[in-house]
């Protein structure tokens, strides 16, 4: 029963728009790149991993709600743990860590300065 119910509410999410879409993907490509460390959990992963990880979130998130921002995913999905409510965070080099949340902040802004925008 629960199944079935889960697979009649992912029917009605609408894919998230293209130009969010775009926006998350390279979010998220900048993230793998860094060469800095993602933390969850109190357990340090590569860049890369983290990538993984948030694309799994993403898929879960896509499967239940239409996103209606780059924003909105970092807040859904890329901010804290869903498991322990623990903050993410982002560590590049020798910097002192930050939460993930202000890390992909930045990083968004970067993005939209350099022309990759989502349109309403």
């Amino acid at each position: 029963m629960t199944l079935a119910l889960s697979a009649c509410a992912a029917a009605f999410a609408a894919p998230t728009p293209g130009p969010i879409r775009a926006e998350i993907d390279a979010l998220l490509t900048k993230l793998q790149s860094s060469g800095c460390d993602f933390d969850r959990n109190g357990t340090w992963h590569s860049g890369a991993d983290a990538k993984d990880h948030l694309m799994r979130k993403l898929d879960y998130i896509e499967g239940k709600t239409t996103l209606r921002s780059t924003e909105q995913f970092i807040e859904l999905a890329a901010t804290k743990s869903s498991f322990s409510g623990k903050p993410y965070q982002v560590r590049c080099g020798k910097e002192r860590a930050v939460e993930s949340q202000q890390w992909l902040g930045k990083q968004l802004s970067v993005i939209r300065s350099s022309g990759v925008q989502a349109k309403p």
